[in-house]
């Protein structure tokens, strides 16, 4: 087993590296550099799902380690469960978007969505695409923490490539440099963060700041703690760290989009996990409250947020914030339980949100992929502009269909599972701890049921505007249906969904590996009943059962019931075929639609308070103000993280750095003052120390 794990392992980093090359060579050959591009990236991604698969489920935890050539670095990889586990959801994607992108790819081969053609950018694309994957590896499996930094790197530029892939739009510019300046923020985070570990272990290596995690008192622990929450949480999109997140999964091209959105901003929980359940040692109760706090912060204001957007994919990348808040509200329970005394509580809530880390990355995925498909159908990401697609892109909708579903925690698909044992953790969190702390368990549940309601609702407006309905434009109206590649990555993705809903009981074993060496025990056992159905158990405590198949076989047998009423007696009745009631009017057009604006307006209202609206009013006259000409109709909300933080923060550097200016004389003279008042100092330094 663990030769079949190591020949696969490496087999895809090769499949990866080559498939980087090999697109770059053949850049002058548009359709080639597209084939190998996918094909590699393909490949890559069945190997490394089997080498993944086969550390998750062969209890084995295998280890590599390459001499760099230079000192500290050592190209150190490790499989073990908690790195297997990213890596096969990173691999699994892998699979989903190379067949979808042999497909949707094609129409960059001679242009790029109405741009002339850059000569060879499709090579490069490839070429960034294929490495984007390698570097993700490699952060997932990095096993020390100077070879982790470099992967980290490669990945933050390889993703700021690929996002502004089109970079002679201005917008895409603009995002990709946001994108830049945060990540690399965050970088700087997380190199204080792995210097101060390594004060304490005297090691770079991941398995020496495991071992000295004892080491750290109160204070190292909290600066451990904040700089690597700070650090991936930027990575993750968790607020207020989010402000790059919307503006740049919407500029890159869809299936970059899904990739970033899917396993990208994944890279941050996967640091957090790692950091908070293995590094840190003994977490203090505040740390596990900031985690909650974050997490119900990022769900609620996610979704509201989401809800006020009428671009397709910029209400996708708000859910995104909305579903990493999810999984940091298990995170932040499972560390709260710790710190209370209850592992096996602690493990069902790390399970919970590992569960809907690879839920969302699925089904994230399969709606930035189904964008994607819409967008290169219509050419608009705006939904009032869209409408009617259903007839014209049945399986596109379906499979949208399902991915909303999946999101909005409905059962019986895979949402609802880790949703549903994220609300029993917390419930059993009230029930078995004391003081004020457990009022913050049922506060949190409260707050992430209202936000799945909200998601619903941002769900039915994403799906009705975008797919029901006439359509709003010659574009959505001359739209055609995608082809077999671009439907067959989406449909994988879509079975996995249904698979990990009715089949979540086959999937719990895989967590066990993780919650046996983070907490010590294992969970899978006892939260599986008779018959595959899911229930919460904790020594004296027992939540409910539900069973996501039983579910799926009642909306069946639900089903059939009209069908059987029809066929008894409706089949020999008459059938009326009539027009759609149209108010007395002479026919039903766009016009009468209800749009994504009008859908949201109530929400608008209610949360007035949070959105700031403001509105402006223009009207045109033609002969006196009793007979207006046209009134157009202008809103907007208010963006509090970026007009309250960021632009005050934004004004304060640029303030210190025009001051700096100063300093910059053009004087051989002043720089040398500068250097000598510097080696004095040094020495004061180094003489005291």
């Amino acid at each position: 087993m663990s030769l079949l794990t190591g020949y696969t392992f490496f087999g895809g980093l090769l499949a990866y590296a080559v498939g980087a090359i090999a697109s770059l060579i053949t850049r002058r050959s548009a359709r080639l550099a597209r084939v190998l591009c996918c094909a590699f990236g393909l490949a890559g991604g069945v190997l490394e799902t089997v080498s993944s698969w086969a550390a998750l489920f062969g209890g084995n935890d295998p280890h590599w380690e390459i001499p760099g050539g230079v000192p500290f670095l050592i190209y150190g990889f490790r499989l073990d469960a908690l790195s297997a586990f990213f890596n096969l959801i990173l691999s699994l994607l892998a699979v989903a978007i190379s067949i979808y992108s042999f497909g949707y790819l094609r129409s960059f081969q001679h242009s790029s969505e109405g741009q002339k053609d850059n000569g060879g950018a499709l090579g490069v694309l490839g070429f960034f695409y294929n490495l984007s994957l390698l570097s993700l590896t490699a952060v997932f499996t990095a096993s020390n923490a100077f070879f982790f930094l470099i992967a980290w790197e490669v990945m933050a530029l390889t993703a700021y490539c690929l996002i502004t892939f089109e970079h002679w739009k201005e917008v895409t510019r603009q995002a990709g440099l946001l994108f830049f300046i945060m990540s690399h923020a965050g970088t700087g985070c997380l190199l204080f963060g792995f210097l101060l570990l390594n004060s304490f272990s005297g090691s770079l290596d991941f398995s020496a700041f495991a071992a000295s995690s004892g080491k750290l008192n109160g204070v190292s622990q909290a600066a451990v703690f904040v700089l690597f929450l700070v650090g991936f949480g930027v990575k993750a999109g968790v607020m207020p760290f989010h402000i790059w997140l919307p503006e740049a999964h919407p500029a890159a091209p869809s299936n970059i989009s899904a990739l970033m959105s899917g396993i990208v901003i994944k890279t941050g929980i996967y640091g957090i996990a790692r950091v908070s359940f293995e590094f840190l040692g003994a977490p203090p109760l505040w740390a596990g409250t900031i985690v909650l706090a974050l997490g119900v912060i990022s769900a609620l204001l996610g979704v509201l947020y989401a809800l006020m957007e009428h671009d397709l994919k910029r209400l996708l990348a708000y859910h995104s914030i909305e579903n990493i808040g999810i999984i940091l509200i298990g995170f932040g329970a499972s560390l709260m339980f710790i710190s209370l005394g209850h592992p096996r509580l602690a493990a069902i809530a790390l399970i919970a949100g590992l569960f809907h880390t690879v839920n969302h990355a699925v089904f994230k995925c399969l709606l930035f992929l189904g964008a994607g498909s819409v967008l290169q159908a219509t050419h608009t990401r705006n939904m009032e502009k869209l409408g009617g697609l259903i007839r014209r892109m049945p399986k596109t909708a379906f499979l949208f269909l399902v991915g909303a579903i999946a999101i909005s925690g409905l059962p019986p698909l895979n949402g609802f599972v880790s949703e549903w044992l994220t609300y029993q953790a917390l419930l059993a969190g009230f029930g078995t701890t004391e003081r004020l702390t457990r009022v913050l368990f049922p506060v949190a549940g409260s707050l992430l049921a209202l936000t799945a309601a909200l998601a619903a609702t941002c769900f039915v407006k994403a799906f009705g505007i975008t797919f029901l309905a006439l359509p709003r434009s010659k574009e959505a109206d001359d739209a055609v249906e995608c082809g077999f590649p671009m439907v067959a990555g989406m449909g994988l993705l879509a079975a996995v969904c249904v698979a990990l809903g009715l089949g979540a009981t086959f999937f719990l074993p895989a967590f066990d590996g993780i919650t046996q060496h983070l907490l010590g025990v294992r969970m899978s056992g006892e939260l599986t009943a008779a018959a595959g159905r899911l229930v919460l158990t904790s020594g004296s405590v027992r939540g409910g059962t539900v069973s996501t198949a039983g579910i799926a076989a009642m909306f069946v047998v639900l089903s059939a019931v009209p069908g059987l009423l029809w066929l008894v007696w409706g089949r020999k009745g008459p059938r009326y075929i009539e027009p759609t009631w149209d108010c007395g009017l002479p026919g039903l057009t766009a016009e009468n639609e209800y749009t994504a604006f009008a859908f949201t307006k109530p929400l608008r209202m209610i949360f007035a308070a949070l959105y700031q609206p403001s509105r402006e009013i223009q009207t045109e006259y033609e002969v006196s103000p009793y007979y207006p000409k046209a009134i157009r109709f202008d809103s907007d909300i208010e963006s509090p993280f970026e007009d309250r933080l960021y632009a005050p923060l934004q004004r304060w550097i640029l303030a210190i750095a025009n001051r700096m200016r100063g300093i910059q004389a053009g004087s051989i003279h002043a720089y040398l003052a500068y250097i000598f008042i510097t080696l004095i100092v040094l020495l004061l330094f180094g003489a005291r120390s």
